[in-house]
């Protein structure tokens, strides 16, 4: 067992994902945008730390979760982990007594209540986040109303977990919250079973995840079609037929980020970390 803390490895794991490189679409340590650099990461990294400090400690996700974001949204980039984050938050406070599992998850996640869903739209205000126009009849829910959303939130009393469950068709990280963190569970394993330096093994696990789902971040930012025609090419990567830093390369020249799949490497590799991945 590592002799980090949790909020450590939780740290640690946001790092590790930034660091790996091909991450075709992603900033990682070799490629970046104008406006959304590597720095801005490492400094997202270090912002949150209060916020999974306060998870691993067994406050409750929201505030722990709106104290992250807000953590992380004190450099000048703007939203560099947000979805990161709402993975790491539940999966921390899973680990605060050292065991992590599905079943431990599930159940925290279960637990949350209607102030969690508060904190969570009062994050929305500490920084931009992409997403949707909210499906019918949940116009006053919509995220981007922050603060402004959370009458209707009591009205209907909507907890984290409710709150979830209402996206979790649209959107990747919210389906992880419904499905006991499957993917990222499973994708732990593969890091584990892995080997060679660890920001390597998670440029490997970020093709296979983004593989395998269509990336719901890229459905949000351009269409559908955009995000199974990245899957396919990503299944190219594994199959030999493509290069992932030729497609890095494309990638980021089209504006193309796979977030939520990014989301998920740091969600797997803090699970990595937990049950003994050596760095």
């Amino acid at each position: 067992m590592s002799e980090r803390s949790v909020a450590q490895n939780a740290q640690l794991a946001l790092l590790l994902e930034v660091s790996g490189t091909p991450k075709p679409g992603n900033v990682d340590r070799e490629r970046e945008y104008d406006d959304l650099r590597f720095e801005h990461f490492m400094a997202g990294a270090v912002g949150a730390r209060p916020g999974l400090d306060r998870a691993a400690a067994a406050d409750p996700i929201g505030p722990a979760f709106e104290t992250a974001v807000e953590g992380m949204a004190a450099q000048s980039g703007g939203n560099t982990q947000f979805g990161a984050l709402l993975v790491l938050t539940p999966l921390a406070a899973a680990a605060a007594d050292r065991r992590l599992s599905p079943s431990d998850v599930d159940a925290v996640v279960h637990e949350t209540t209607v102030d969690d869903a508060a904190a969570f739209y009062r994050a929305f205000e500490h920084v931009d986040v992409a997403v949707d126009d909210p499906p019918d009849g949940l116009e006053p829910l919509d995220v981007r109303r922050g603060r402004d959303a959370i009458p209707e939130l009591r009205a209907r009393e909507m907890t984290l977990f409710d709150v979830m469950a209402s996206s979790a068709d649209v959107d990747g990280v919210a389906a992880e919250w419904v499905s006991g963190f499957e993917r990222v569970f499973e994708a732990s394993e593969w890091l584990l079973d892995g080997s060679g330096p660890v920001a390597d093994r998670a440029s490997d696990v970020f093709i296979e995840l983004l593989a395998a789902e269509p990336d719901t971040f890229i459905v949000t930012r351009q269409d559908r079609e955009t995000a199974e025609e990245v899957q396919r090419r990503a299944q190219a990567v594994l199959d030999g037929a493509e290069t992932a830093t030729d497609l890095a390369e494309e990638f980021v020249e089209r504006d193309i980020n796979p977030g939520t799949t990014a989301d998920l490497v740091a969600g797997a590799l803090f699970v990595a970390l937990e049950r003994g991945l050596e760095v």
